[in-house]
């Protein structure tokens, strides 16, 4: 029985390049099965799209476009039953394009594209997060509370720049303007945290941000998510920890406190600032205080390049 293919693609993705560009990437479907493209119009509205899929009986569901795209198509998929889901795919054509890059997809559409049509697949874990009024979400890479939120929505504002260029800027403006800290208490598995933090990054995959490896031992189907809990520290020991945080060197020094967990309860005195999968979760205008976040174990199913 042939394939059913489904492709999802976000037309403003590569600052609005991506529907010019999928033309190309016609013909290297073909052959593969049954296709059907559909581009998003509003946000959220690839999730709606993956869902609806998913009720057709698509058995391929590909993301064309970057990390907000993928976001978004996975939580589409979570909303139907695990053994009628379909098997995910990415063709990055983001800004950032990590979780394409984590699962060793090639940056080049058309050489992703072929990757997964002829790939196999792999089972990965995902992660729930769910603040106190009950908004549920699904993410797929990584969180980022604090300092990595905060920039997140700098980088939102940069339409002139793009990849590592957008984010660098952003950590500068965030570095500047936005030295928040954190009071929070939190619960890891069966063990407590409490103290100040700057920022507080949770891994399924190792990269975010376009190249910040924020998670450096993440491996993304071990069945638990790492954490790296920054402590309280000045503006010049910020702009100092970047290069570290570039490299995935950072947990050498003792102001990153570096773990691993299933599940993680997190409240805090201060409004929580946070992406999720460089999607922002919660922003300046919110009042989120507590966090509930937990590992779903090989979960989805992703087409990835053969070994």
């Amino acid at each position: 029985m042939a394939k059913r293919i489904k492709m999802i693609i976000n037309p403003n993705a590569d600052m609005g390049n991506a529907w010019k560009y999928a033309a190309d990437l016609r013909h290297i479907v073909e052959g593969h099965g049954e296709t059907s493209w559909a581009g998003t119009v509003y946000p959220t509205h690839a999730s709606t799209l993956a869902q609806q899929a998913a009720e057709e009986g698509f058995d391929l569901v590909v993301a064309v476009g970057g990390d907000g795209t993928a976001h978004e198509v996975i939580n589409g998929l979570m909303k139907v039953p695990k053994s009628k889901r379909p098997v995910f795919g990415i063709v990055p054509f983001g800004s950032g394009n990590d979780y394409a890059h984590n699962l060793g997809i090639p940056d080049d559409a058309k050489k992703a594209l072929h990757a997964i049509l002829d790939g196999e697949i792999r089972e990965v874990d995902i992660g729930s997060i769910e603040d106190e009024k009950g908004r549920l979400e699904y993410w797929d890479n990584t969180i980022n509370i604090g300092f990595g939120g905060n920039l997140t929505i700098y980088s939102h504002k940069k339409p002139l720049l793009r990849g590592f260029m957008m984010y660098f800027v952003a950590v500068l403006q965030t570095i500047f303007m936005r030295y928040v800290v954190l009071d929070v208490k939190i619960k890891i598995d069966d063990k407590k945290w409490d103290g100040k933090t700057m920022m507080i990054c949770l891994n399924n995959g190792p990269r975010e941000g376009g190249g910040f490896i924020t998670g450096p031992k993440a491996i993304m189907d071990d069945g638990i998510f790492d954490y790296q809990i920054l402590d309280k520290v000045s503006r010049l020991m910020m702009f100092r920890m970047i290069p570290e945080f570039m490299r995935g060197t950072q947990e050498r020094f003792p102001i990153v406190n570096p773990g691993k967990f299933k599940t993680m309860e997190i409240e805090s005195q201060q409004p929580l600032v946070l992406h999720a999968d460089g999607e922002v979760y919660s922003g300046f205008a919110h009042d989120t205080r507590k966090l509930s976040i937990k590992i779903l174990p090989k979960e989805i199913k992703v087409m990835v390049p053969k070994e």
